[in-house]
């Protein structure tokens, strides 16, 4: 299978390194364009990934289409190739312009499915949340979940949910890298080098979320399973509801979909 990137930003890349990554394809199999060639040279060279000069070549590249250009540049890249994408699957990564969007884009019939997914995907420990609306046949769904279960979670939600999802898993990252800055900062406070304190916190972060993963268990259960009664770690839980920690969380996710 051929992947093609129309824009090759950083959420294509970390797509494209996740998909070669993961095993899901060579290198070779992944060709890009992008506005500005020497930085899509740049980008594509060192990976070993196909440069190309135009969208009209990616689409007779590749198999699968990945459109991913900023969302008010869609149409203006879909429609004049809108007859190349019709023999091909096209997966769309620009937040916010769904399914309906695309059916005014393409011409009838053209297989098309319109996703979001995180940053993560360049370490194989993403998420891809799929728009449950899609023109795909059970086979080229089928083929599309295998392919980016190799890059982390794959997910499916309704349309009225999708700009959510995207918020979450795609917004979410940053809100943890503070997280991760913020302990770092604190450990380094106390003499733990700044080095240390980056991978400790992070596998803290990666190994906690594995374990909710494999174990189903309410995050509160787990909360209170590190917290004994009398000990240090609830004195550090009460701060943070002090502080408004979780109500600050939300708050933030309130303000992007606002």
């Amino acid at each position: 299978m051929k992947i093609g990137f129309i824009g090759f930003g950083n959420m294509a890349q970390a797509l494209a390194r996740g998909l070669v990554r993961g095993g899901a394809v060579e290198a070779a199999c992944i060709g890009a364009c992008a506005r500005d060639r020497a930085k899509l040279q740049r980008n594509t060279e060192l990976q070993g990934f196909r440069a190309f000069d135009t969208a009209a070549e990616v689409a007779e590249f590749a198999d699968v289409v990945i459109i991913a250009v900023k969302p008010y540049q869609v149409e203006g890249v879909v429609t004049p190739i809108r007859e190349t994408l019709k023999r091909k699957i096209v997966v769309s990564v620009a937040a916010g312009v769904t399914f309906d969007d695309y059916e005014q884009m393409l011409t009838p019939g053209t297989a098309h499915l319109s996703t979001c997914p995180n940053t993560p995907v360049a370490v194989c420990e993403g998420i891809v949340v799929f728009e449950r609306r899609h023109s795909l046949s059970p086979e080229q769904l089928a083929s599309l979940e295998e392919l980016f279960s190799h890059v982390g979670l794959v997910l499916s939600v309704e349309t009225s949910l999708l700009g959510v999802a995207g918020t979450i898993c795609g917004c979410s990252p940053a809100f943890v890298a503070m997280f991760i800055e913020a302990l770092a900062d604190a450990a380094l406070k106390y003499g733990i080098p700044r080095a240390d304190a980056y991978r400790m916190v992070s596998q803290m972060i990666v190994g906690t979320g594995k374990l909710q993963l494999e174990t189903g268990q309410h995050p509160g259960v787990m909360k209170d399973a590190v917290c004994s009664p009398g000990g240090t770690t609830i004195v550090g839980v009460g701060e943070l509801e002090r502080e408004g920690f979780r109500g600050s969380v939300i708050a933030a996710i309130d303000a992007i979909l606002g």
